[in-house]
């Protein structure tokens, strides 16, 4: 630990460099004029609005038509919209961290984007050489069995002494359920208690992507023998000393053997890439036992928008989650029942994610003001991270992207 308490996180802050070119000489003779970057997001807002002050000193009003998300920008510098109009939501990230916009509140503008995601089209997307340039980063973050081990370090071993100080104290890294006025704590354990439910009560569990081991520890305490498995040395170190009725393994999903009752996975396969979802169901339909059960909770954005999103590379796979992409519902249940899955009792409740992203970002804010942080985390990654947290609550609040429990039973 101590060996790495310079300059933590600096892997995810690099990330920029490596995805798209910075707007300069070029991005001036492709990127349309100013105000035509601001005439296109005007038409494709179908509702809501944005009050911009621009650097110029003039204000505008964007969209207004119908009701929706308000939110208020500053552009600072027109460099902001150059950055938007080529790199897509990597370059307005890159505009915000070098101050070329401001907002009292950015997660509404967040929304916004997100529920006019459709209308607005390629607008909030990269373009060009700038898409290109994005895909290939991004393909060189692609899950092979070596580099999976390096996207999840990036992001999860960037410390569990960082971690600690703003998630709730189970160290659930994933969406509450039924978020309510008794607390982040209180909505984790009905997530546990609800993905126990799909499973019934089953002698075997394995769980792909444990995380700190709380819900290996939570069903292990039900009677089962769990066997959670993770490619982060951090989290594993974490659960082996809390939950010693589970066993935890430093292991690849696609490496697993042997048979069980039931497995459960939590968010993990957002980190696998598109390629990579059939080895994941041939794992769990290969692991199940007949009329065994899965219990699985996943991320998704919206089928429509799908192919636009995966034709480049966002914000999040950028600077937060290597080799990461969201699942289209509609492709993944089809591979999962192509390998004798049932697909049973969906729910959705990205409602609950909204509520748990803002409250991470308050409890990250007090940790930050009270300095309880681990050294080695400096001001610009702290701001990356807060970002990051506001840029999520808004997808979720916006309604494009979505969180979703589903039970599969092999036939």
């Amino acid at each position: 630990m101590d060996g790495r308490s310079v300059s933590r996180g600096a892997e995810l802050l690099a990330a920029g460099r490596r995805f798209g070119l910075r707007p300069g000489l070029l991005a001036r003779l492709f990127a349309p004029g100013f105000h035509r970057v601001l005439d296109r997001i005007d038409r494709g807002l179908e509702s809501g609005a944005i009050y911009a002050s621009l650097p110029d000193g003039t204000t505008r009003l964007l969209g207004g038509r119908k009701p929706g998300f308000d939110c208020e920008v500053e552009v600072r510098h027109w460099r902001a919209l150059l950055r938007l109009a080529t790199g897509g939501s990597a370059g307005w990230y890159q505009a915000w961290e070098a101050g070329e916009w401001a907002s009292p509140d950015p997660v509404p503008l967040f929304a916004l984007f997100m529920a006019n995601a459709g209308s607005l089209g390629d607008t909030a997307r990269a373009k060009g050489p700038w898409r290109l340039a994005a895909r290939a980063a991004h393909a060189l973050n692609r899950n092979t069995k070596a580099q999976a081990r390096r996207n999840i370090a990036a992001h999860y071993d960037l410390g569990n002494d960082f971690y600690a100080p703003w998630l709730d104290p189970t160290m659930s890294y994933s969406s509450g359920y039924r978020c309510g006025d008794d607390g982040l704590e209180a909505a984790q354990r009905r997530k546990w208690q609800r993905l126990a439910e799909r499973l019934g009560t089953p002698t075997t569990v394995l769980e792909i992507g444990c995380g700190w081991g709380s819900l290996a520890g939570f069903l292990a305490d039900r009677g089962s023998r769990v066997t959670g498995i993770s490619l982060s040395d951090e989290q594993l170190a974490w659960a082996r000393t809390r939950y010693p009725a589970a066993t935890f393994e430093h292991q690849d999903y696609r490496d697993v053997s042997g048979q069980f009752d039931a497995v459960v996975s939590v968010e993990m396969v957002e980190a696998l890439g598109r390629e990579y979802w059939p080895a994941y169901f041939d794992t769990i339909a290969r692991v199940l036992k007949p009329g065994g059960r899965a219990a699985i909770q996943f991320i998704s954005i919206r089928d429509d928008l799908f192919d636009a999103y995966a034709a480049s590379a966002d914000f999040i796979q950028a600077h937060v989650f290597p080799g990461g992409l969201l699942i289209r519902t509609g492709e993944f249940r089809r591979l999962a029942e192509e390998r004798g899955l049932q697909w049973q009792d969906q729910e959705d409740f990205g409602a609950d994610y909204a509520e748990t992203l803002k409250a991470w970002r308050e409890r990250f804010d007090r940790a930050e003001a009270e300095r309880r942080l681990p050294k080695g985390f400096d001001e610009r990654f702290c701001d990356l991270w807060r970002y990051y947290l506001m840029y999520c609550e808004g997808g979720f609040r916006g309604g494009g992207i979505d969180v979703h429990q589903v039970t599969l039973v092999r036939n």
